[in-house]
């Protein structure tokens, strides 16, 4: 069983948040976020969508120190219908979807997406709004310029597309919660 943390008195416990993702993107994009907003994120990545489980969240938090403020997420790319089933019906963690990939929520700082496009046209259109050639799981300097100048664009554009639905993606909720998180650590 996993450790409780405890509050001195007087103090106030924030939230550490619980990241499971598949990819290289997701987690180099996560590794950005947890610098801009210095909350505590844990991000656990490389898992493949068809083998994370609720037990699998439960093993891995087993011995480390939790709270019940703590938050877990799963960010996965929603293009898979099988995969994207198997992770909707994982109920202890909240599922973060972009379809069809992460590069489209990079996109929608630069510009609103409401066509449906492929990976392929994801990573071309990155690479021609940035102005040098996109590789997934890097964030050059540019591109983290732009996913931070331009992230409340990004959250709005993001609002406006169906969930699940090509394009889409509900990154905004997880920007949501860690300015949440933020404004309440203050």
């Amino acid at each position: 069983m996993a450790r409780k943390r405890s509050a001195s008195k007087g103090k106030k416990i924030n939230p550490h948040f619980w990241v499971f993702c598949e990819g290289k993107t997701e987690e180099a994009y996560i590794s950005c976020l947890r610098s801009k907003y210095r909350i505590h994120i844990d991000i656990v990545s490389k898992i493949v969508g068809n083998r994370i489980t609720d037990r699998f969240i439960r093993e891995y938090k087993r011995g480390k120190p939790i709270h019940e403020k703590d938050k877990d997420f799963l960010i996965y790319d929603a293009d898979v219908p099988e995969i994207l089933d198997r992770l909707r019906g994982i109920n202890t963690a909240m599922l973060i979807a972009s379809n069809p990939c992460m590069e489209l929520w990079f996109l929608l700082h630069y510009k609103n997406q409401t066509a449906s496009i492929n990976s392929q046209d994801c990573i071309r259109e990155l690479s021609k709004r940035n102005r040098n050639s996109y590789q997934k799981g890097v964030i050059d300097k540019n591109l983290e310029v732009k996913l931070t100048e331009n992230l409340t664009k990004a959250c709005e554009r993001a609002s406006h597309l169906i969930l699940f639905n090509n394009p889409s993606s509900n990154m905004n909720v997880f920007i949501n919660e860690l300015e949440q998180a933020k404004r309440n650590k203050s």
